[in-house]
């Protein structure tokens, strides 16, 4: 372990991935796909910002890395596997997730989302409704349509789209006990959330 890093808000967000050249490469393949309204989301920010405040010397392991997009005009999951796929031939060996929002409403049981900063708001978790990208200009930008207050805090709690569902909450609570967080990272704390009834 290093000494942990102060992270404050948006720009040391910013900073932090634009100082990790793996994580640019990553996005820089992503954006040579130029896909429309495309992002690198979820474990890929917030496991950088954990790891991060935790002081880890080495990286976390990531499930998958999830490129979302928004397309309406083509939602055929084969194009999403097509877009995977070339991923993994700019960069082998990394498990590349390629997932069009226009469609994945129906997946998740949701109402259409109109963006993918829209789809990401949906997310179970505050903390992981997180979304970079490389502009037009190659300038990096940051989606947090929850704010970042609770992935700073190392606090889990869910997005207001999952709270306010019951069937969602279910989901909610099965991917804390599979995702184990605070056995990867201790000072993350899970927020105690009621049953409904």
């Amino acid at each position: 372990m290093k000494r942990q890093t102060a992270l404050k808000g948006e720009r040391e967000i910013l900073a932090l991935v634009e100082s990790d050249r793996w994580m640019m490469n990553i996005l820089g393949a992503a954006a040579s796909l130029e896909l429309p309204d495309w992002w690198i989301c979820a474990g890929f920010v917030r496991t950088k910002i954990w790891d991060t405040l935790h002081g880890f010397e080495e990286r976390t392991p990531l499930g998958d890395i999830d490129v979302i997009y928004f397309d309406a005009g083509n939602i055929n999951e084969e194009t999403e596997k097509l877009r995977e796929n070339r991923l993994h031939q700019i960069m082998s060996g990394l498990p590349w997730s390629v997932k069009n929002q226009a469609r994945m409403h129906v997946v998740n049981g949701n109402p259409p989302y109109q963006s993918s900063v829209d789809a990401i708001s949906k997310f179970p978790e505050t903390a992981t409704a997180l979304g970079v990208r490389l502009d037009e200009g190659g300038q990096l930008i940051l989606a947090a349509p929850c704010e970042l207050e609770d992935v700073l805090a190392m606090r889990v709690k869910p997005t207001p789209a999952f709270s306010s569902n019951v069937e969602l909450m279910k989901v909610y609570r099965r991917r804390q006990e599979q995702k184990r967080w605070t056995a990867k990272w201790p000072k993350v704390r899970i927020e105690q959330v009621e049953r409904r009834v």
